[in-house]
């Protein structure tokens, strides 16, 4: 469905946000800014296409001493995934004093651990770069709080001090955490500020229009470095008002519809991701009118739903929750993933599977030698929050053999690759990471279990080892990457539908712009073979993609968790040929 609307101008949106006299200030400050980047930012053309593959990685994920990691890292991605992944979301570069990058000291500098904008800028001239806007919080340790602490006039009501008799019940809490912290002045005042997540975390307020200002310039230098994608991350919590939930309020929407519309005068390329890990209709709002919010917004509801499809050997509440998708505009589409930095989450799923059923997923997890965390409740109890473990070790038990572990896994990703939108894929999935449980016990922080980092060295070699679990995982990767860079169906604004022809099945629908022909991609949430009647949902012959094959038969045999994606109408047999000679050159 798309939406016509009328937009409203920067300073309309400042009107909604501010007082007159604070608007008018802010409305001069973002015109300056504006101004200012326009001379320095050279803005590209730049559309999303099937051939756009976003890869979820730490900035020290590979590491060579004495190389900087992000040195390390672009090596290692320019050898290993041959032109297959055109993307990278590095995770905070910044210096920082917690959360593994998410507590930014300063918004402005790289980590001289990872390197430094030198290496940055070798980055971006081989890939796309998505950069984090860590922008609901900073550090403790920022300039910025420091000088807040020190009554710096310039940085008065920088943060939110809040009276500690203060009702704040009706927070929507994230974790299990106090919401207010003490932190001590210059002068021996006690201040207890707002802290969404952590103490090290401490929020900004912007009902300064300062914060805006000082935000927005950093969200345009990181333009001005090379970033084309930009993640609001935790951005649901970034407007606060008293006596209200503090999450989803209209101001923090009006917020981001006004960071875009700013951006977008220097930079009308740039592509901002919502991160708001909620439940699901809370979600998708981040989408807007479908022209004036965010163009992409994490699919959250995805990873737990495949994780349940799996453990149930059924997709009835997969196909249920897949044929509401829809979008407000063609101009929009899914950020899907299955694993981050961050565990499973479970809240976008609240109401989408019930208690039972996502104590299950509990279970699958400590099953697995994995943990969960949980958050608070206005009520006083806690909620599972999400399940921090390896996604690989999540869909199997630890007795599974290799074979039915690899098999559950690209199963997911699979799925993952061909759903609408623009596919995230975290750099532990590429290579079939397992728990790293050592990581929990030194750091005493459930999200260590997925955040191991590698010798690059000890990598390269498990890669290149016939029929180790890293090999055999990454080689399928490359594999189905392959395929989808060619297949204008997987055009992330693309038509799409879903259809259920067997209770274990999920089948995604895509219409290829170029030729009109018809793509299916049939996947098995079955331990046992299925057979169904394919030419009642596409029309024969067809061509299987991953395997080059062709098939003219009415009916098709899809093994236990096994992958189909076929292919129908045109030149079969060429089709079939060219993924064979494609098939021998990637693997």
């Amino acid at each position: 469905m798309i939406t016509c609307y009328e937009p409203r101008t920067i300073a309309e949106r400042l009107d909604v946000l501010y007082s007159p006299t604070e608007s008018k200030l802010a409305d001069a400050g973002i015109r300056k800014l504006i101004e200012t980047y326009q001379k320095k930012i050279k803005s590209q053309n730049y559309h999303l296409s099937e051939k756009d593959t976003i890869l979820i990685t730490y900035a020290d994920q590979v590491q060579s001493p004495p190389h900087p990691p992000l040195e390390t890292l672009l090596d290692f991605l320019e050898k290993q995934t041959d032109g297959m992944i055109n993307s990278v979301h590095i995770l905070p570069f910044y210096p920082f004093s917690s959360d593994d990058g998410f507590s930014v000291v300063d918004y402005k500098e790289v980590d001289p651990h990872f390197g430094s904008w030198k290496e940055i800028e070798a980055f971006k001239q081989h890939f796309r770069l998505m950069f984090d806007g860590v922008i609901n919080h900073v550090s403790q340790f920022s300039d910025w709080f420091k000088a807040y602490l020190a009554n710096d006039p310039d940085f008065t009501d920088f943060f939110i001090d809040v009276d500690p008799v203060t009702d704040l019940s009706d927070v929507v809490r994230p974790r299990a955490t106090p919401l207010l912290h003490e932190f001590t002045d210059a002068n021996g005042r006690i201040h207890n500020i707002w802290t969404t997540f952590s103490k090290d975390q401490v929020d900004l307020n912007y009902a300064n229009h300062k914060v805006l200002l000082a935000v927005l310039d950093a969200l345009f230098f990181y333009i001005e470095k090379g970033a084309r994608l930009l993640r609001l991350d935790a951005i649901a919590f970034v407007w606060k008002e008293i006596g209200t939930p503090s999450a989803h309020l209209p101001q923090t929407h009006e917020l981001i519809q006004l960071i875009r519309d700013a951006l977008h005068q220097a930079a009308p390329e740039v592509i901002i991701i919502t991160e708001t890990n909620v439940p699901h209709h809370e979600n998708i709002s981040y989408f807007g009118s479908g022209d004036d919010e965010a163009q992409m917004v994490y699919n959250f509801a995805l990873p737990p739903l495949l994780l349940h499809s799996v453990l149930t050997g059924g997709t009835d509440t997969l196909i249920k929750w897949a044929q509401t998708l829809e979008l407000p505009s063609d101009k929009v589409c899914f950020f899907n993933f299955t694993a981050s930095h961050d565990g499973v989450g479970l809240r976008p799923v609240n109401s989408i599977l019930d208690e039972d059923e996502i104590a299950r997923l509990e279970e699958a997890a400590k099953r697995s030698d994995g943990l969960v965390s949980y958050r608070s409740n206005p009520d006083g109890t806690d909620s599972p929050y999400e399940l921090n473990c390896s996604y690989i070790d999540l869909l199997s038990t630890p007795e599974a053999d290799n074979t039915t572990r690899i098999k559950r896994m690209m199963l997911t990703q699979a799925i993952m690759l061909a759903m609408p939108g623009v596919p995230g894929i975290y750099f532990h999935s590429l290579v079939g990471s397992r728990n790293y449980l050592r990581g929990v016990k030194m750091t005493g922080i459930n999200r260590s279990i997925n955040r191991e980092k590698f010798n690059a060295h000890g990598l390269e070699t498990r890669l290149k080892q016939e029929g180790s679990l890293e090999r055999s995982i990454f080689k399928s990767y490359k594999r189905l990457l392959s395929v989808r860079i060619h297949e204008s169906a997987f055009d992330p604004f693309g038509e799409f539908f879903f259809t259920q022809p067997h209770p274990a099945l999920f089948c995604i629908h895509r219409e290829n712009r170029d030729d009109g022909s018809q793509l299916m991609a049939i996947h098995n949430f079955s331990d046992e073979d299925v057979i169904f009647v394919l030419h009642n949902y596409l029309i024969m012959p067809a061509t299987e993609l991953i395997s080059g094959s062709v098939i003219e038969r009415p009916e098709v045999k899809i093994e236990a968790y096994g992958v189909m994606w076929l292919k129908s109408g045109i030149a079969a047999e060429r089709l079939a040929e060219s993924n064979k000679n494609s098939t021998k050159d990637n693997l």
